[in-house]
């Protein structure tokens, strides 16, 4: 593991939101971009009725696409999160976990989309799992992305 893979994956942990949440970071991979999100259900990330809390749920999946656009399509181009949604499946009880990663090729034709058409607005989804595999959560994110104006 390279110096700046630990320090992303050790800095995400320990960002704010997902320190209060009790959301654990791992960068998987480093080229390609992976993450992995997981949170184990605390008495601060609990609701009124003992499960998730959905804003925790949310939060575990909220940087992650943009994150990883922004490192595959490099500085020529603006990222940024342009709505997002969340459908709440069953309760989350236990340990739930959510994997974010965009294949090379997808990258390519976001990429091809946004300069051919001065924007593209992608569309991921997120599946937040407990550790039987259900499906706790779906989270759909859009993402904007235009290539930076000539400097």
């Amino acid at each position: 593991m390279s110096v700046l893979h630990a320090l992303l994956r050790r800095s995400m942990s320990l960002y704010p939101p997902f320190l209060g949440a009790g959301v654990r970071v791992r960068t998987l991979s480093r080229h390609p971009l992976v993450f992995e999100s997981s949170m184990r259900l605390r008495w601060w990330n609990r609701n009124y009725v003992g499960t998730q809390f959905g804003g925790s749920l949310y939060a575990m999946a909220d940087p992650f696409f943009m994150l990883i656009l922004i490192d595959a399509l490099g500085p020529d181009f603006v990222v940024w999160d342009k709505a997002a949604t969340i459908r709440f499946r069953r309760p989350g009880r236990g340990t739930v976990a959510a994997r974010f990663e965009i294949p090379a090729g997808r990258v390519e034709e976001i990429r091809s989309e946004a300069l051919a058409a001065g924007r593209a607005e992608p569309v991921f989804t997120a599946l937040v799992v407990d550790r039987a595999g259900e499906t706790v959560a779906e989270i759909d994110k859009t993402i904007s992305v235009r290539p930076r104006a000539a400097r």
